[in-house]
């Protein structure tokens, strides 16, 4: 009979570990590399080329940055067949200096890296700024701490940026480089959460509209905390939000600081912290059924402040960084197939990728 610490090692493979210990690291997808950014006052910043299993630097923060619960959204490019990506980094407080800034990323594992005349600011974190040059802060309200921050794009254009932090959401518009809303969201502080959209288009089935729902442009997200779940929905033509309390299972109430990853109507969680314990628990939440599943299969060991994220041509969760229950900062990656933990998975990508 196998045991279940027997079963979760065949269920996660680990992988060629990170070049350093990672723990509140950030991560981006980019065709066939996963691009690493940063950690807790880790400045360094790699490739982790998915079909090679193998690992290229390609710069560090400035000196003067310390990162401390930063957060990396990679801006949209329609051109899907483009070599080129653009990454927007921010995060900090009062006390650790604020950040924000841009990178335009070409791959390091391509030829064209190697012609540095030619890649002139490109693979390198450089101020984000105005039309006018004019350097851009995200979250220069003093008041507002950025540790632990998520963000996701969204907004007709792919042209906002939702930031949530403590009590806090903000909308920013990237063309106009303007915050236009601020809002309250829960009673309590909340970091290190969970934030998603569920507003991508050519993600799940396609619902029939009327022709003035189709003119209403609704923007939708969840964010999960500790016991707290929030379905928020920005109306952007009268820059409103609405919120709704969701329900949030007993055995994840406990937990933040978890990687997570959302796939088409499901988000799973990995991991925590309960505030004393690290955990190796795994779970999942059907957004469209509202439920909540704990899964009996767990990591191989208990795991907090990682980084979750899917490779979309194979289909596999990639599991990055974190502390352990001695709150060690590791270099473990390992990954897990999405369809070992839904079956249904396996209907929906597939249709997805015809």
């Amino acid at each position: 009979m196998i045991n279940s610490n027997n079963m979760s090692k065949q269920i996660f493979q680990n992988l060629k570990n990170l070049p350093i210990p990672l723990h509140q690291t950030q991560c981006v997808l980019h065709k066939h590399e996963l691009l690493i950014c940063g950690g807790f006052f880790e400045r360094a910043c790699y490739s982790y080329h998915t079909l090679k299993n193998e690992y290229k630097f390609i710069c560090e923060y400035p000196s003067d940055v310390r990162l401390y619960g930063h957060s990396v959204v990679k801006l949209v490019n329609n051109n899907k067949d483009s070599n080129e990506t653009t990454l927007l980094s921010f995060g900090g407080n009062e006390f650790v200096k604020r950040h924000t800034f841009m990178m335009k990323y070409i791959s390091v594992w391509s030829n064209m890296s190697n012609k540095s005349n030619e890649l002139n600011n490109y693979n390198q974190w450089v101020p984000f700024t105005d039309n006018h040059n004019h350097p851009v802060i995200i979250g220069r309200d003093q008041n507002h701490s950025y540790i632990g921050v998520r963000a996701v794009i969204g907004g007709s254009n792919n042209h906002l940026l939702f930031v949530t932090c403590y009590n806090n959401i903000s909308v920013f518009d990237l063309n106009t480089f303007q915050c236009i809303k601020q809002d309250k969201l829960l009673a309590y502080s909340f970091s290190c959460h969970c934030f998603v959209s569920i507003s991508e288009n050519g993600q799940g089935q396609e619902m029939i509209k009327t022709d003035q729902e189709k003119n209403k442009q609704n923007y939708q997200m969840l964010l999960f905390s500790f016991r707290g779940g929030l379905s928020i929905e920005y109306d952007e033509d009268n820059n409103t939000f609405q919120f709704h309390q969701l329900s949030v299972c007993n055995d994840i109430a406990l937990l933040n600081s978890y990687g997570y990853v959302r796939i088409n109507d499901v988000i799973f969680f990995f991991g925590g912290w309960d505030y004393r314990n690290a955990s190796k628990s795994v779970y999942k939440y059907s957004i469209r059924e509202n439920k909540w599943m704990t899964f009996q299969n767990t990591l191989p060991s208990p795991l907090k402040n990682c980084v979750a994220i899917l490779s979309e041509e194979d289909n596999h969760i990639h599991i990055i960084g974190g502390q352990n229950h001695d709150t060690m900062i590791v270099s473990t990656h390992m990954k897990t197939n999405a369809r070992t933990w839904d079956h249904s998975l396996l209907v929906m990508i597939s249709y997805l990728f015809l």
